[in-house]
């Protein structure tokens, strides 16, 4: 906070790929793959078997807990703090802390520990700062709130597998699966 002031200094906000240094946006380039097309879309930033071990082995623990609607974003092209955000639900606060508790210790086992962990007592976004990746788990209803996918609309999505896609909830819907 200012001194003289009682408003608190604004966030900076991420710079965007256009506003960072040339060496910056080189080293970005010859590793991104996301491609925007004329009309302001973007393509797919590849698929799931591109990704980092790192960041399979967050999304295997995460599917294996049963996460909702499972969603990664590739950041390289918009942001230069992370190269990706893997975001995912729970339908509980209870199953949002399984989650990154399944996560946190997959990667452990695998020699990576978070370099931060938000938000995990109240367990309505978690949010597990890896580096080059971080993995949002939401309460459903704090998702929809915050809508990352939204707010980072910028950036390509990658394409995942069903498998590891999670579950997607259908308001109305039966839980249970037809067979």
């Amino acid at each position: 906070m200012k001194q003289d002031s009682l408003m608190p200094e604004p966030i900076p906000r991420p710079m965007a790929a256009k506003d960072r240094p040339a060496e910056a946006r080189a080293a970005h380039e010859t590793r991104g793959d996301a491609r925007q097309s004329n009309n302001n879309v973007l393509q797919p930033a590849g698929r799931a078997g591109e990704l980092d071990e790192h960041i399979l082995t967050a999304l295997h623990a995460a599917s294996d807990k049963k996460a909702l609607d499972i969603v990664v974003l590739d950041l390289r092209e918009v942001a230069s703090f992370t190269d990706y955000f893997l975001i995912t639900s729970g339908a509980n606060t209870r199953q949002v802390q399984a989650i990154a508790d399944e996560v946190r210790e997959r990667l452990k086992k695998g020699g990576t520990r978070a370099e931060r962990v938000e938000g995990y007592q109240t367990a309505e976004w978690v949010l597990l700062d890896y580096g080059e990746f971080i993995v949002h788990v939401f309460e459903d209803k704090a998702r929809r709130f915050y809508d990352l996918e939204r707010l980072w609309r910028e950036a390509a999505a990658v394409e995942l597998p069903p498998e590891l896609r999670g579950e997607s909830r259908s308001v109305g819907g039966s839980l249970r699966k037809e067979q």
